[in-house]
C-alpha cells in the first residue's frame, strides 16, 4: 500500500468520524446519552504524516493497543508445551490453578479473547434456547459482541438501564424477572451480567456494597451472576482489594489478560468446578481448543503475577490528564474529574461548533508552527465516544512524559481553536 492510498484511506476514515460523533447540546452534558451512537472507533485509521518531521506518538485509544515488553517475550520463548486439548500443556495448566486462585474460584479456563469468554458463560449458564440474560443497556456484552447470546447461543437479553457508576437500579432488575416459566409465552431469567470497570461509563468501578446486595437479590429469584471484568483488575487496584474480594458476589467472571495487563492474548474464565468442565466444551465448540497454547498462557502468567501493580501508574496518569484538561486555558474541555477512578477519561468539548471527529483528527496531525511551539510535533491517537465524548485510555505504553506530551498537545489545539474562532468574529 502506497503512502499516498495510506493518506486517502486515513481521511476517509477521519470523515466518517466527523460526521458520525454527536455534538455536546450544551456545555459539559452529554446528548442523548441515553441513545449512544454506533461506536466507530474500530474503523479508525492513523493519520499519515510527514517522516522528515521528528514526531512523539502518544497512542490513548485503547489498553488493547499494549505489546509485550522482554521479560514477557522470554517467558513465551521458553515456555514449556503441550496438548491443551488433551490437557497436557503444563503452563496453560499452571496459568489456570494460579488465575482460580487470585480469583477465589475453584477454576478457571484459558480462552483466546473476552467475547469468547462472555458467550461460553451465557452458553453454560443458560442451558436452553430461550433462557434469558439481564445486562445493562451499555455494558459490552450487549453493545459490542454482535448479540451473540442471540445468535449462537439462542438467549435472549432483557436490558436494565446502566447509571452513571456503571450500576443499575436494583428495582428495575427485579421487575425484569420473568415469573412466568414453564408458561409457553415467556422466556426464562438465568442469568445477570454486570461489567466491572465499566468501559462506556469511563472505567467505572463497580462499589462492593452494590455487589452485595445484587447478589442477595439473584439468590432470592434463582439466577446466576456473571461479571464481565476484563478489567477487574483496574478496580481491584482503584479499590485496594485483591480481586477476590470482588468476585465473591459473582457466580462466574471473565478476566482480560490482553488489556492494562500486557499480554498478546487471551482471558481467563472462572468459576465453579462443574460450570468450567462444561465451559471447556462450548470453548471446544466455538474453535477455541488450542493445542501447545503455553507459549500464550506463559504471557498471562507474566500478566496475571506481574503487571497487576503497575495499573496504579495508569489510574494516576490518568487522574493528572484529567486534571488538565479542567485547567486549560482557555477552557476548552469538560470532565468530572469524581468519574475518572481508573486508566480511563471521558470528557466533552465545550465548543459545539468542534465535533469529537474533528478533534480527534487535529490531535492525531501535527499543526503548521506546533514543532517551533512545543519543541517537537506530538501526534495523540483517541477515539469519539459515545454521547458526543471523546475517550482516552491508559496502559502500559503511556509513560508520565508521553502523558506530559498529550497535555501539551491538547493546551495548543485549544489555543489554536481560540484563535480561529477570535479570528471568525472579528471578521
Amino acid at each position: 500500500m502506497t503512502a499516498k492510498t495510506l493518506r486517502i484511506s486515513a481521511r476517509v476514515f477521519l470523515h466518517f468520524g466527523k460526521r458520525n460523533a454527536n455534538r455536546v447540546v450544551h456545555y459539559g452534558r452529554p446528548a442523548l446519552e441515553r441513545n449512544p451512537p454506533v461506536r466507530h472507533y474500530y474503523e479508525t485509521a492513523k493519520p499519515a504524516q510527514d517522516s522528515s518531521v521528528s514526531v512523539r506518538t502518544v497512542d490513548l485509544r485503547s489498553d488493547t493497543v499494549t505489546k509485550p515488553g522482554t521479560a514477557m517475550r522470554q517467558a513465551m520463548a521458553i515456555a514449556e508445551v503441550g496438548d491443551d486439548v488433551f490437557g497436557e500443556d503444563p503452563t496453560v495448566n499452571e496459568l489456570q490453578r494460579r488465575a482460580a486462585d487470585i480469583f477465589g474460584m475453584e477454576a478457571a479456563l484459558f480462552v483466546p479473547s473476552g467475547t469468547m469468554s462472555n458467550l461460553i458463560a451465557v452458553m453454560v449458564h443458560c442451558r436452553e434456547r430461550g433462557d434469558e440474560i439481564i445486562v445493562g443497556d451499555l455494558s459490552h456484552l450487549h453493545m459490542y459482541e454482535q448479540g451473540g447470546s442471540a445468535q449462537l447461543a439462542g438467549v435472549h437479553s432483557t436490558m436494565v438501564t446502566n447509571l452513571p457508576d456503571g450500576t443499575f437500579d436494583l428495582g428495575q432488575l427485579e421487575a425484569k424477572i420473568r415469573h412466568g416459566y414453564p408458561d409457553a409465552h415467556f422466556p426464562r431469567s438465568r442469568l445477570v451480567c454486570v461489567e466491572n470497570t465499566h468501559n462506556i461509563q469511563g472505567g467505572r468501578v463497580l462499589p462492593l456494597s452494590f455487589l452485595q446486595e445484587l447478589r442477595s437479590v439473584a439468590e432470592r429469584y434463582n439466577l446466576a451472576v456473571h461479571m464481565d471484568g476484563a478489567r477487574v483488575m483496574n478496580a481491584a487496584v482503584a479499590l485496594g482489594v485483591s480481586p477476590s474480594v470482588i468476585l465473591r458476589h459473582c457466580d462466574t467472571v471473565s478476566v482480560c489478560l490482553s488489556k492494562g495487563l500486557g499480554a498478546p492474548v487471551g482471558t481467563m474464565l472462572g468459576g465453579p468446578q462443574d460450570f468450567i468442565q462444561r465451559a471447556l466444551r462450548a470453548r471446544k465448540a466455538l474453535g477455541g481448543g488450542l493445542r501447545q497454547s503455553g507459549i500464550l498462557a506463559a504471557a498471562g502468567l507474566v500478566a496475571l503475577t506481574g503487571m497487576v501493580d503497575r495499573l496504579e501508574e495508569d489510574h494516576r496518569h490518568a487522574k493528572i490528564f484529567a486534571q488538565a484538561l479542567l485547567d486549560c486555558d482557555p477552557p476548552l474541555y469538560h470532565v468530572d474529574m469524581a468519574s475518572v477512578e481508573t486508566n480511563i477519561v471521558r470528557f466533552y468539548l465545550r465548543d459545539p461548533l468542534l465535533t469529537p471527529g474533528e478533534f480527534c483528527e487535529r490531535l492525531a496531525t501535527v499543526a503548521e508552527g506546533e514543532a517551533r511551539a512545543l519543541g517537537r510535533g506530538t501526534r495523540v491517537l483517541m477515539f469519539p465516544h459515545v454521547g458526543g465524548s471523546v475517550r482516552a485510555v491508559w496502559h502500559l505504553g503511556v509513560t508520565e512524559e508521553d502523558t506530559r506530551s498529550a497535555i501539551l498537545k491538547l493546551r495548543f489545539v485549544a489555543q489554536q481553536r481560540a484563535k480561529e474562532r477570535h479570528a471568525a468574529a472579528e471578521a
